[in-house]
């Protein structure tokens, strides 16, 4: 496997695990490297509550195991960025090893603010953002879509390596189409001709098989939604990356990695039960009686429900 590298920071393979609100948090993200990803960030965070409390956040919660890491911040205005500075160089290296300027989330709240995937439509703006971070230097990478609601990612991909981004994550879908639209790789594959920066590829990659062909057009590939539930798939690209043979998703052995996620949860005191269930629900699939059993383990109330539900399913 060939060796990659973002700036100075080296990855042991070429797989990465996207950012995701309310999914990678400190614990989840642990998990994921134990069973391969090289690359990890943050859930997203706006610079505004950087600021305001002058600290980052309890989202960027991280430990020494949790590397190499990036924080994915969003803004609204290069000037948000300029406040930001001090806390980021204050945590740079102690907390991350890079930051990623988020120009993809296309949640509503985000658009609101002229955040997230609205920047999609200010290429010019996107490149003082990088070039901001890159003069105070913060290793810088940039996740984008292929455009707002019209495809401009070759002039965003431009205007981002120019500015001297050290790599680039393209989600290949518009900020205004839903999942339901084939993500269009051809575009990603259209890029990576024209751009001398490392590429990541990211959107429906749900496979071994999907990741070997983003491999093809890519240096790196993010694995996202396909990771909700089920940490085990980077063990399993890598295996078939490595042996061509696809291993079949073993229940039980996928549920103990969301079993870890419980006991880091009490270690840590990071219980959530909104966030807990969400995922833990995510882990139920490919069982029999999947759909039921998913619906009583959301009825159960307390830590010590779920983890009698989970540990009745192991035994």
């Amino acid at each position: 496997m060939k060796k990659i590298k973002i700036g100075n920071i080296k990855l042991k393979n070429p797989l990465i695990l996207a950012p995701m609100v309310d999914v990678t948090d400190l614990l989840y993200r642990l998990i994921c490297r134990k069973n391969g990803a090289a690359l990890a960030y943050t859930e997203m965070t706006h610079a505004l509550e950087i600021y305001h409390k002058k600290e980052v956040s309890k989202k960027i919660k991280t430990i020494k195991k949790d590397k190499p890491l990036g924080i994915q911040i969003t803004a609204s205005t290069v000037k948000q960025i300029e406040k930001i500075l001090p806390v980021l160089k204050k945590n740079y290296q102690k907390d991350f090893d890079l930051v990623d300027l988020n120009c993809g989330c296309p949640s509503d709240r985000t658009i609101y603010v002229k955040s997230g995937s609205f920047l999609l439509t200010e290429p010019k703006i996107v490149g003082q953002m990088i070039k901001t971070l890159k003069n105070a230097g913060l290793p810088t990478t940039v996740k984008i879509r292929l455009g707002f609601n019209k495809n401009n990612v070759l002039k965003l991909t431009k205007e981002i390596e120019k500015a001297g981004a050290d790599a680039l994550t393209i989600h290949a879908r518009l900020a205004t189409q839903s999942y339901k639209i084939p993500a269009d790789w051809k575009q990603i594959k259209s890029v990576s001709k024209n751009i001398g920066i490392p590429l990541i590829g990211n959107g429906d990659i749900f496979n071994p098989r999907d990741a070997e062909k983003m491999l093809e057009i890519t240096d790196m590939a993010m694995i996202g939604r396909a990771a909700i539930g089920n940490p085990l798939i980077f063990r399993n690209i890598l295996y078939y990356l490595q042996t061509g043979k696809e291993k079949k998703l073993d229940f039980k052995q996928n549920l103990r990695q969301f079993e870890e996620y419980l006991k880091s949860s009490k270690k840590y005191g990071t219980i959530n039960m909104k966030k807990t269930k969400y995922l833990g629900a995510n882990f139920i699939k490919n069982v029999e009686g999947a759909a039921k059993l998913r619906q009583e383990f959301m009825e159960l109330k307390t830590l010590k429900e779920v983890e009698r539900f989970v540990k009745h399913l192991l035994n």
